[in-house]
């Protein structure tokens, strides 16, 4: 079998499917807005990626679906460019204060590590004076 062939075959086979449903079996089927992609495939007997990738079959269910919002059994579609606006951040005194307290931090760590590394060179200087004083018998007491 080619792939038309598949392609009419998963086409016929989508078709009888939703002749065999009643509008509570599709309302069982809606997930988050639309019809449960996965629970068709597996009900039609195919893969998901048939839903998605063989053009007769996938505007086959948007019209199923569109069918299905005007007789109220799915949720109406949402505009995706409202949905994507961010909200408008609200004024939230504590994570002003956090914010400022880990700019505070930062810039003392950086001092610190500043100081720490003159005083890692200091150290190294005069661990080279003490070899020095320890080798020529030198030793303070």
């Amino acid at each position: 079998m080619n792939g038309q062939q598949r392609s009419e075959q998963n086409l016929a086979t989508f078709l009888s499917w939703v002749a065999s449903k009643t509008d509570p079996d599709f309302r069982e089927m809606v997930m988050r807005g639309q019809l449960s992609r996965q629970e068709i495939a597996r009900e039609c007997g195919f893969a998901k990626s048939v839903l998605l990738q063989n053009p007769r079959v996938k505007d086959a269910l948007r019209l199923l679906e569109e069918q299905l919002r005007s007789r109220k059994l799915l949720p109406p579609l949402v505009e995706s460019s409202l949905t994507n606006t961010p909200e408008p951040a609200t004024p939230n005194p504590r994570a002003a204060a956090d914010k400022a307290r880990l700019k505070r931090l930062e810039a003392e760590n950086a001092s610190l590590r500043a100081e720490l590394t003159l005083v890692r060179g200091d150290l190294e200087r005069f661990r080279l004076i003490d070899e020095v004083l320890c080798s020529t018998g030198r030793l303070p007491r």
